[in-house]
């Protein structure tokens, strides 16, 4: 069993850090937002060429290895606090919720995709491909649940008076680093950063709420894509615009690293063809014109 799925912890925090930490202890008060416009004209038409060169690359595999190099870049997006101490996630691992299929009633599926620092855009892509498509070709009678994605069918079928004391003996394993593996596996909250393209089904960015439990520190979301006029150097044009609702756990870096990083993800999907570097490649953002 690996303490916290996977972590090590973050030695010489300084004393504001730790403080701040000590006065929030929970992660779900200490969430801070960034809501952004982002310009992903660049990165449209390079998708646009990708499906004509029959590559596979969709948008949201763009987004997803637009993240994990922006993560790569500013380390910090990995970290977490845990039982007052500041934890680094040992692997980089974007997770989200997928559709069994396409109808209202159909269930949920947490998946995880760890992303090392040798992956692109390419390999990224094969990842999430296969492991949707390893639930969604079968039938709903025949998906093979595991980890989290089966425990959670268990405990939900049982009664309060065992399931809410079990939960909370959970909770509190949870806490101290200690839930059983095969709970963490599979589970979204186990995870660098919750991802959801809000875009795929026509609506906006939102703010979510970032969990007390497991040790998830991020969640972004992405809206719909729009025409929008921008006005640059006194001169009209359209662009393909898209907003992102970001929730981080302030406690984990302040709000410039926060905002520098958001500058930096702007930046690769600005510039699509760093998605075909391997994510681990740092970015360096242009120095500003004076």
């Amino acid at each position: 069993m690996k303490k916290y799925g996977g972590a090590h912890r973050v030695k010489n925090v300084s004393g504001l850090s730790q403080i701040s930490i000590d006065l929030k202890p929970h992660r779900s008060v200490s969430d801070v937002y960034i809501n952004q416009k982002m310009d992903l004209t660049n990165l449209v038409k390079y998708v646009d060429e990708q499906k004509k060169a029959n590559t596979g690359v969709t948008l949201f595999h763009s987004f997803l290895a637009a993240i994990a190099k922006t993560v790569y870049t500013r380390p910090k997006l990995n970290y977490f606090v845990a039982n007052h101490h500041l934890y680094e996630h040992e692997k980089v691992v974007l997770a989200f919720i997928a559709k069994v299929s396409f109808d209202d009633h159909a269930e949920e599926m947490m998946v995880m995709i760890p992303i090392g620092k040798n992956d692109d855009v390419f390999t990224i892509g094969d990842k999430i491909e296969k492991k949707v498509a390893s639930f969604r070709e079968k039938k709903p009678s025949n998906i093979e649940k595991k980890g989290a994605n089966s425990a959670i069918d268990v405990l939900g079928k049982m009664p309060n008076i065992i399931r809410v004391p079990l939960i909370g003996c959970l909770k509190w394993t949870d806490k101290k680093g200690f839930l059983p593996s095969s709970l963490a596996k599979d589970n979204l909250y186990y995870s660098t950063m919750i991802v959801s393209n809000l875009g795929s089904i026509g609506c906006g960015a939102i703010f979510h709420n970032i969990n007390d439990f497991g040790n998830s520190s991020s969640l972004l979301t992405m809206g719909e894509i729009k025409d929008e006029e921008v006005i640059e150097n006194g001169k009209k044009s359209v662009r393909k615009i898209c907003e992102w609702g970001m929730n981080f756990d302030e406690r984990i870096a302040d709000g410039y690293y926060f905002a520098k990083s958001a500058d930096v993800l702007e930046y690769i999907l600005n510039n699509p063809k760093l998605l075909e570097e391997p994510v681990g490649q740092k970015v360096e953002l242009p120095e500003p014109r004076k």
